[in-house]
């Protein structure tokens, strides 16, 4: 007997695909379960007609996928956190945060948990941050992570990494003792 199968069945094929099973194998577990339906003329030609609306709709959904995905990269988020002399920021700017500024910038719902693919940023500084649109499409957005009141501590950050030489250095007193 010939089914297609409307669910994917383990050991027999994906949806969609036309397999030749057994009478009672199809009667007594496939069709009752909802995995397949008999493959009789009609149900073919209406099973391909889906098939084609779901496939030109596929199209239209990765088309505006890619569409969204520029207008992404062309984005940058700006946030303001209170940060120590290091650039270690007190708390974070997390996943939630860039989902809803993104949001606002956009006009476009982001799940952080399914869209937003970057752990939460601890650091001030330039940032990219990978937004998942679709299984396909991935779009970076770049975030500016500012300290409070200030600019980004591009020369600072310079000075404190030279600092801790001269005081490794100081292991003189420990020698006299």
């Amino acid at each position: 007997m010939k089914v297609i199968l409307t669910q994917d069945v383990p050991n027999l094929g994906h949806p969609g695909d036309v397999k030749n099973v057994s009478v009672g194998y199809a009667r007594n577990y496939l069709i009752p379960k909802g995995l397949a339906m008999q493959a009789t003329a009609g149900v073919m030609k209406d099973f391909e007609r889906r098939q084609a609306a779901e496939s030109r709709r596929d199209e239209r959904l990765a088309a505006r996928a890619e569409a969204l995905a520029q207008r992404l990269s062309e984005v940058t988020l700006t946030f303001e956190a209170k940060a120590s002399d290091k650039g270690r920021l007190f708390g974070s700017i997390t996943t939630a945060d860039i989902a809803e500024a993104l949001e606002r910038e956009i006009g476009e719902k982001f799940d952080r948990r399914k869209h937003i693919l970057s752990e939460p940023l601890r650091q001030v500084g330039e940032h990219a941050v990978p937004v998942r649109l679709t299984a396909d499409v991935k779009a970076e957005v770049k975030v500016v992570v500012k300290p409070e009141g200030g600019e980004l501590p591009e020369a600072p950050l310079a000075e404190t990494a030279e600092e801790p030489a001269p005081e490794d250095d100081s292991d003189e007193p420990s020698e006299s003792q």
